[in-house]
């Protein structure tokens, strides 16, 4: 891929906006991680920290210390010891401690918690970073946003920065654990439902929209699906589209300065079963694998809302009991709802107003949403390509309970003030009715 299209240059729009995405350097292929020394090199970097965990130095680390050494680059060890690195204030409090004061670059060696642990220090102590990816796992490789877990809230920080280079061995890649290989697969199956969620709030809410950077997220999952054959063997060459398309995606991310053309129903319904997993202490999937659950969910909202819509059902009257919605919140949240409830109190999307206004938008368009619908895969589709890559596409596949999966879709809208199927539904209604519809659907599949 030829990245100079994309890279270190301002584009004029025909949205309207400027877009620019500064990464100096994007290397994936055979032997990407021996082009360390001369990045290094060429801005003269003097005191590096390569941060790793325990299963990313095995990956990689090990080579990129090679590398290195060869090189004659002074580097610190920085291992994150824990048995589960999660995004939150203990990650990033550890590598604020080990992090040397005259240290300008960090290398992150791993993939999504180690490379947004280490965006978030690199911007917040102003060291430029690297990132060696060990998997093509998630789409943030490219991305300056940074999803984290502070305060018991997944809180997504914007405007982050970039890594300066970003590395993708497609030697290490394609050694990757499979279930990291299909969380990648998940994840840009996910841009099928951000991208329509993304068109449907440009028309009923007018938030800006960019048909140029929709493309570019078009382009990744072209990507995905042109490689999604060679997955199974684990082909050198498919493991490397896969991570371009992965990188792709993230650069659209930074074009448009936050997660919307990567992230809709289908990320907040991730980020709610994440959020309980930690809190009751249950494993918890990696982002991706979590996001193809939440795709095959989110299709069969899309469908639903769809009959809805079709049958001409004229909108309820809105009637929003704010006392009762806290106390369900606090329920369904437990020690996260603080921050659910103060964002509610700021931009009061709930409100009878704001839900009566968007109503009489989408009244207009119906015929719109039934086409956007139209125009998504079915779920069907989507766990035959699950199946064949042996991905999870069932909840109960990753921990996911009945009552568990019900309260998403009630409850994981309130994580972001961001348009799509979940508070589309809510607006009309039938956000309970679709949670029990779609939770007896999906005992359905097989």
């Amino acid at each position: 891929m030829d990245w100079n299209r994309y890279l270190n240059k301002e584009i004029e729009c025909s949205c309207g906006r400027k877009h620019r995405c500064d990464i100096k350097n994007v290397a994936i292929g055979v032997a990407a991680i021996a082009s360390l020394t001369a990045y290094i090199k060429e801005k003269g970097y003097q005191h590096v920290a390569v941060v790793v965990d325990k299963n990313t130095e095995k990956a990689a680390g090990e080579t990129v210390y090679g590398v290195l050494e060869k090189g004659g680059i002074f580097f610190d060890k920085i291992r994150l010891e824990a048995a589960e690195i999660i995004p939150d204030e203990i990650t990033l409090g550890n590598l604020i401690a080990d992090i040397a004061a005259e240290t300008d670059l960090i290398i992150a060696v791993g993939s999504g918690t180690i490379n947004d642990s280490c965006r978030f220090i690199s911007h917040k102590m102003k060291i430029d970073y690297f990132i060696v990816g060990t998997a093509p796992s998630m789409d943030g490789y490219a991305s300056d946003v940074t999803p984290m877990l502070i305060h018991n809230l997944k809180t997504t920080y914007e405007k982050m920065g970039h890594a300066k280079a970003i590395l993708g061995d497609v030697d290490v890649l394609s050694k990757a654990p499979m279930c990291m290989i299909t969380a990648g697969v998940g994840d840009v199956f996910g841009k099928y439902i951000c991208l329509t969620e993304w068109k449907l709030s440009h028309l009923i809410t007018g938030e800006y929209y960019c048909e140029f950077v929709d493309g570019i997220m078009q382009d990744a999952l072209k990507a995905l699906e042109t490689s999604i054959d060679g997955i199974p063997s684990r082909n050198k060459k498919a493991m490397g589209a896969i991570m371009e398309g992965l990188v792709l995606a993230g650069v659209g991310m930074s074009y448009v300065g936050n997660s919307r053309p990567a992230s809709g129903s289908e990320h907040h319904l991730a980020h709610y079963w994440e959020m309980m997993f930690l809190q009751s202490g249950q494993e918890d999937p990696l982002h991706g694998t979590k996001v193809g659950v939440g795709t095959v969910i989110a299709l069969l909202l899309y469908q639903y809302a769809k009959k809805i819509l079709a049958s001409g059902k004229a909108f309820p009257q809105p009637s929003f009991d704010e006392k009762i919605w806290i106390k369900s919140i606090k329920k369904a949240y437990g020690i996260s709802a603080p921050g659910v409830l103060s964002l509610e109190e700021n931009v009061h999307k709930n409100s009878d107003v704001a839900v009566a206004k968007r109503l009489a938008v989408l009244q207009q368009h119906r015929e719109d949403f039934i086409k956007l619908a139209d125009a998504l895969p079915t779920p069907e589709k989507i766990i035959a390509a699950m199946k064949k890559i042996q991905a999870p596409y069932l909840p109960k596949e990753i921990g996911v309970t009945p009552e568990l999966l019900k309260n998403s879709i009630v409850y994981a809208k309130e994580l972001r003030n961001r348009y799509g199927i979940l508070q589309l539904l809510f607006d009309m209604g039938e956000l309970e009715n679709a949670a029990d519809c779609v939770c007896k659907q999906i005992e359905q599949y097989r």
